[in-house]
């Protein structure tokens, strides 16, 4: 059966020379487009959303980038040259002087692909797989899966579950903690790929926190702007001021300006792993303006406004 070779920069949409932050960036824009939560039952975004893991495997790798890059660039002239003998291999000889192919074992292709076989069968495909045979295999850890996970605000402040399903595993439950952020990395350990005869890898989660339409949030803390009447900007008084979860009032001191923040102490995010301990809720005040006056308010303003004629 032939072989897809894959081209990982390709798959990503990154020039060969990337860097670590540009490949990051790429691999977080796809993986939220093609996420399974986002596309459910669309087996084609699930198949995209491997592929993308794949590609960010090995790219983000700083050992298995250079061998990629070595060995990779010939994959589409070896796959059409085949067993026919008509490539040159002489640059992948393990010496000067060497002919014919260089056969390497399972310890070599660990070496070059890390402790589970490469991905797309490529050196089985290409070197035979006589030369790891002829070797006694050895136990070895499973390889470490990324899994992204996307979260709301609300679920990353109260904490969530999701159920989680990867290539050749089970369907497991795990529970996102409160307070994590974008960037925030959890481990579920021996949920990665199956070792050979050895530990399973583990199961990495890279939380993503989608942005919220009331709140913006700067670490633990929370931002939000609430409207208040002009006579209670003026005068002082309470507002009320919806949190993320529930409701909280909020004293407006006498000639408050708009634009001022004021804080709620403790209203913010949850401190990831750090139980009972929150962020604070900056409130910046807007002022809603009176409409519709009667005859009796305008002249009351006027009034006002003769008082303080430097203002006009």
């Amino acid at each position: 059966m032939a072989v897809e070779y894959k081209d990982y920069y390709e798959v990503l949409g990154v020039p060969k020379d990337a860097d670590e932050k540009a490949i990051k960036a790429a691999y977080r824009k796809l993986a939220r487009k093609f996420h399974p939560d986002v596309n459910p039952n669309k087996a084609e975004a699930e198949s995209k959303f491997k592929e993308i893991n794949e590609a960010y495997e090995v790219l983000s790798d700083k050992e298995k980038r250079p061998k990629y890059d070595r060995f990779g660039k010939d994959w589409q002239r070896a796959q059409q040259a085949g067993q026919a003998g008509d490539f040159d291999w002489s640059q992948y000889q393990a010496g000067p002087g060497q002919g014919g192919r260089t056969r390497y074992s399972n310890e070599d292709l660990q070496d070059l692909f890390g402790e589970e076989a490469p991905f797309s069968d490529l050196f089985t495909h290409l070197f035979g797989a006589e030369g790891a045979r002829a070797e006694p295999q050895r136990a070895t850890r499973g390889r470490d899966i990324e899994q992204p996970v996307i979260v709301t605000l609300a679920e990353a402040f109260k904490g969530t579950v999701r159920r989680l399903k990867h290539a050749g595993g089970p369907t497991i439950e795990v529970k996102i903690p409160p307070g994590v952020e974008t960037g925030s990395r959890m481990r579920v350990k021996g949920q990665g790929m199956a070792g050979r005869r050895g530990q399973a890898g583990d199961l990495w989660l890279v939380i993503t926190v989608e942005e919220d339409a009331r709140f913006v949030r700067k670490g633990n803390d929370l931002h939000t702007r609430v409207q208040v009447p002009l006579y209670t900007a003026v005068l002082g008084g309470d507002v009320t001021v919806s949190l993320l979860e529930g409701k909280a009032r909020l004293r407006i001191p006498a000639e408050t300006q708009v634009g001022n923040e004021l804080r709620l102490k403790g209203q913010g995010m949850p401190v990831y792993g750090d139980v009972g301990t929150r962020g604070d809720l900056f409130v910046t005040i807007e002022v809603r303006l009176p409409a519709t006056l009667t005859e009796k308010e305008r002249a009351l303003f006027q009034e006002l406004a003769g008082m303080r004629p430097e203002e006009k």
